[in-house]
């Protein structure tokens, strides 16, 4: 009888198998029960009692997102914690994220990473981005100010076909100022729409594929560039650091939203709009909200918060709306759509970053191996991807990211 060589036992260093569990955020019995193994089983291994087999270990692997290599190594890495590059986010308690968070902000921290070093093994100039803001701004002055950097004009959004040309408006303008944007999957939206690394040069703002609307996305894409602008201010570190509370926090984070709601929204446009509207302080109902949203391509949620801080909903009124609208939204059926290979790689990964991998691809300053694991794609569809970029101010503007 043939005996298959994954059937061989490992000589892996049990440190190892603690810290890649650890590191990933997975429980001992969650690890077994994929692996069919008893947590006693798994316990022993790490200990060093036992040891797993070649296929066990390749299946520890592929659960960690770890290279098969990492677990014969004579110490664990010495890498920095994950919450020494996000910023603050509420519900989220540093060094305690999902397995599903972890990877993603390991993932994103990555192809920062990859951006920064292509862009100076090209000798490309670095775009520094020093636009920044405090909390002793007004929200008013603040959403002006990242508006202008942006460059993007009210008769230009007024114009804009749709939410999703909206989206991928704003996402350019951001992109062309020194951050990345990226997309990540397999986060749950009520752990998070959307983060910050606040690592410099090449900051990160990140958006949870999970969000279905165009317009909520755009929303938390101006929300979390008010963020890395307060970075800029020396108002936020990243979450390890931060020694605010709750309270203090809330302040943060509204006067985040109110900034966000005012760069999407600027308050001269929107009174020309309310002078022409005959509707009484908190008589907005769902489908005038969104009526109203929809000629600013926002989401209807960052058009109430606007209605709110100008004064025509109340506090009271907003949370009337709000719970309507958190019903409204329950009601909806999930999204479905499909995207090719493609199409995930440049929402996740950002048009500068492919662009990046492209230009070394071609000037052999990276291999072919190399490209296809920077934007987790397959080599035949490199060819799509240069048409894909060359073709980037016509492509399809309802383009789904599939997840």
């Amino acid at each position: 009888m043939t005996i298959m060589a994954t059937s061989f036992h490992a000589l892996v260093n049990p440190p190892l198998l603690v810290w890649a569990r650890e590191q990933s955020g997975y429980a001992h019995e969650s690890v077994a029960s994929r692996l069919k193994v008893k947590p006693e089983r798994l316990l022993a291994w790490e200990r060093g009692d036992l040891k797993p087999t070649v296929r066990q270990v390749q299946q520890l692997a592929k659960i960690y997102q770890r290279s098969f290599s990492v677990f014969f190594l004579p110490q664990p890495p010495s890498i920095p914690p994950l919450a020494a590059e996000y910023r603050h986010l509420p519900g989220i308690v540093p060094g305690d994220e999902s397995p599903e968070l972890r990877l993603a902000l390991r993932i994103m921290s990555h192809r920062r990473q990859i951006a920064v070093e292509l862009l100076q093994e090209l000798g490309n100039p670095i775009t520094e981005f020093k636009t920044s803001i405090r909390l002793s701004d007004s929200p008013e002055e603040a959403g002006a100010r990242l508006r202008s950097i942006l460059g993007v004009t009210i008769e230009e959004q007024l114009e804009w076909k749709d939410e999703w040309a909206a989206w991928r408006r704003w996402r350019e303008a951001i992109e062309s100022i020194g951050i990345l944007v990226f997309q990540f999957p397999k986060v749950p939206l009520s752990q998070v729409r959307g983060l910050s690394l606040l690592d410099y040069p090449l900051p990160v703002i990140a958006i949870n594929s999970k969000e279905g609307a165009a317009g909520a996305r755009v929303y938390t894409l101006i929300h979390e560039l008010a963020h890395i602008a307060l970075s800029a201010g020396k108002e936020e570190v990243p979450a390890i650091e931060e020694t605010r509370d709750d309270a203090a926090w809330s302040r943060v984070e509204r006067f985040a939203e109110e900034t966000a709601t005012a760069a999407i929204i600027p308050a001269n446009v929107l009174a020309g709009f309310l002078g022409r509207i005959s509707v009484a302080r908190d008589a907005w109902d769902l489908p005038l909200v969104r009526s109203l949203a929809a000629k600013f391509r926002v989401t209807s949620l960052a058009m109430a918060t606007r209605l709110r801080v100008e004064g025509a909903l109340t506090w009271q009124g907003y949370d009337r709306w709000k719970a309507e609208w958190t019903e409204y939204v329950k009601s909806l059926k999930p999204r479905s759509g499909f995207a090719s290979p493609v199409d995930k790689a440049l929402t996740r990964s950002g048009r500068p970053l492919a662009q990046l991998v492209i230009e070394a691809l071609d000037t052999n300053r990276i291999t072919a191996v190399e490209a296809c694991r920077y934007l987790d794609l397959r080599f035949d569809h490199f060819d799509k991807l240069r048409a894909e970029l060359r073709d980037w101010t016509r492509r399809a503007q309802t383009v789904d990211d599939g997840e």
